[in-house]
């Protein structure tokens, strides 16, 4: 009996945005990680950093909700960041449990260093665009984030 089967098609990876997206973002994301790592932080240290020296004093809960974590992993990220002496946990009134979260003098000095790595970063795979074509690829993401109303940070 003979086969009736017909072979599928299927489109190359390269045919796909999401291969070219997921392609780029993983070499971005990598070298990225590296020039943190020889700071001695993490993908999502960097991310709490950033986020508390945007808020400045700030709860666990709104820290939490910022960075898209569990309470869990968020919290040993502060812990990790507390043992580094970059932020500090200390009572929001003086007398309640509530906790307020701050960068140390410590903290506050690296970030702008990590920023720097990362415009470094960007410039390394994007410099040679033009900046009409970076500020429309810019563009593109927003819309997508705004489309499919995506909100958690990548921390990882």
């Amino acid at each position: 009996m003979a086969s009736t089967r017909r072979t599928l098609s299927a489109a190359p990876l390269e045919a796909h945005l999401g291969f070219w997206l997921r392609f780029v973002s993983n070499h971005v994301s990598a070298r990225f990680q590296g020039l943190l790592e020889a700071q001695g932080v993490t993908i999502s240290e960097w991310v709490a950093l950033r986020t508390l020296l945007a808020q400045g004093e700030t709860g666990h809960a709104e820290l939490i909700q910022a960075l898209g974590m569990t309470k869990g992993a968020a919290s040993k990220v502060i812990s990790r960041l507390e043992e580094k002496g970059l932020a500090r946990r200390q009572s929001a009134d003086g007398r309640s449990r509530a906790q307020a979260l701050t960068l140390t003098p410590a903290g506050k000095a690296l970030v702008p260093r990590l920023a720097a790595a990362a415009d470094a970063n960007d410039d390394h795979f994007f410099a040679h665009l033009p900046v009409a074509e970076r500020d429309a690829l810019i563009e593109a993401m927003q819309a997508l984030v705004k489309h499919h109303q995506l909100k958690d940070i990548p921390t990882d």
